[in-house]
């Protein structure tokens, strides 16, 4: 099969990795409500999909703030983003709850992997990998032996080929009432 052009990359290459900065969450924003709207459909019907981009696509400036999440650009674009959190929040969506920014203990509870999206374009590229990998390398460096998440249906098939073992599924109600089928994940790491 013949290398498709992205930009000035050629598909199966993978654009550079850095940590996010506070400038580019408006264009994360945006990333994530598109990356929705065009890959939730697949899964998720049209309201469900339309509470996703509002409720789930959003990015949690604290991720930022704690340089633990990641960006992929390509020509002055990020088209893929992610990381993890050393946080307890497990994921977007379903409000707000008393210890969601309490620090996890690394020797007792598991990291967490936060806020996947990437461009429809830019899918099935490596991306999702490099910055899973990124984090799981972050998160054992800070003593993480374990690493969760809450899969939205599209997610899954990545996570499942990086290596998580699907534990359960659960029903995401965002605050507008909308119920979203997703997928309790876990993986142990790899000690640094």
């Amino acid at each position: 099969m013949e290398p498709r052009a992205q930009g000035m990359y050629l598909r199966g290459v993978t654009p550079p990795q850095r940590l996010a900065r506070p400038e580019d969450i408006p264009p994360l924003a945006a990333l994530m409500r598109a990356s929705v709207r065009e890959i939730f459909p697949a899964f998720y019907d049209e309201r469900q999909t339309e509470s996703a981009a509002i409720h789930i696509a959003h990015l949690e400036e604290l991720l930022v703030k704690d340089g633990t999440y990641f960006v992929h650009e390509a020509r002055g674009e990020i088209v893929a983003c992610g990381g993890w959190s050393r946080r307890n929040r497990l994921y977007a969506g379903e409000g707000e709850a008393e210890d969601d920014d309490r620090l996890l203990d690394p020797a007792t509870e598991p990291a967490r992997v936060r806020a996947m999206f990437v461009r429809s374009d830019w899918t099935r590229q490596g991306i999702g990998r490099a910055i899973l990998d990124a984090s799981e390398a972050a998160a054992a460096a800070e003593g993480f032996s374990r690493m969760v998440l809450g899969a939205t249906l599209p997610g899954v098939p990545l996570y499942a080929a990086y290596g998580f073992i699907e534990t359960g599924r659960f029903t995401l109600v965002t605050p507008d009432g909308v119920k979203l089928e997703g997928a309790s994940m876990e993986k142990d790491i790899a000690p640094p």
